[in-house]
């Protein structure tokens, strides 16, 4: 019985060392939600390779997969990411893309992401989300992100805002798809009521055939949409 023990440690601790000390193979990437890729499988590859040099001739022993998933991190496309190592010898990541809600055009250009941070525009995809123009600092972002996830949510204001424009004092106003007036929206306070105000004036509007008559609507008074005529 000794004996038998003995063997099976042994064969255990050969077994691991030799699993260990076999080389890698090419990364493998994956990635998780949207299709839309803003960061290559090859561009993440790249990474891999610069942060642990080249991963296919190295042992598993040698790897530091803390390192490789805090470089991958580090870069502003990526959300999150896990790397791993499988049993054959793959080196694989999970990558989880930042997802953008709007596009700030300015005298930069850059998105605005899901958690409301600023992220770079991307050389392999455009999202088609709205622009966003005006008076927008990096710093502070929090009322277009507002708005911003505000338009995400809705199926109406998805189909029709292009473009939200914000003030230096900060009151927003919207530009809708194929119509000539602005929405001036104001201060995002009571931001629902005046959505559905939106709504209804939009709807019997285009019943009416009116939607060209105006050049701005305004949505900051109770229970009622000021519209200036043209």
């Amino acid at each position: 019985m000794i004996g038998l023990l003995a063997l099976v440690v042994f064969l255990y601790a050969f077994s691991a060392a030799r699993n260990n000390k076999r080389p890698l193979s090419n990364p493998n990437v994956s990635f998780s939600g949207d299709d839309n890729l803003f960061i290559t499988d090859q561009t993440v590859s790249k990474l891999l390779i610069q942060n642990q040099g080249a991963v296919k001739n190295l042992s598993k022993e040698t790897l530091d997969l803390n390192t490789l998933e805090t470089a991958l991190n580090s870069n502003p496309m990526i959300k999150s990411a896990q790397v791993y190592v499988t049993v054959n010898g793959t080196l694989s990541a999970e990558i989880k893309q930042k997802r953008p809600v709007a596009r700030v055009s300015t005298d930069v250009s850059y998105y605005i992401d899901d958690d409301g941070h600023d992220m770079p525009l991307s050389t392999s995809y455009t999202a088609r989300v709205p622009m966003v123009t005006g008076y927008v600092e990096k710093n502070n972002l929090e009322t277009v992100f507002k708005m911003a996830q505000k338009i995400e949510m809705d199926a109406f204001l998805r189909q029709h805002v292009v473009e939200i424009h914000q003030n230096v004092d900060q009151n927003i106003a919207l530009k809708l798809r194929q119509c000539n007036f602005s929405v001036y929206v104001g201060r995002l306070k009571a931001l629902d009521k005046k959505i559905n105000n939106l709504k209804a004036f939009y709807k019997k509007s285009l019943k009416e055939h009116t939607l060209n008559n105006y050049s701005k609507i305004n949505l900051q008074f109770d229970n009622q949409v000021v519209c200036t005529k043209i």
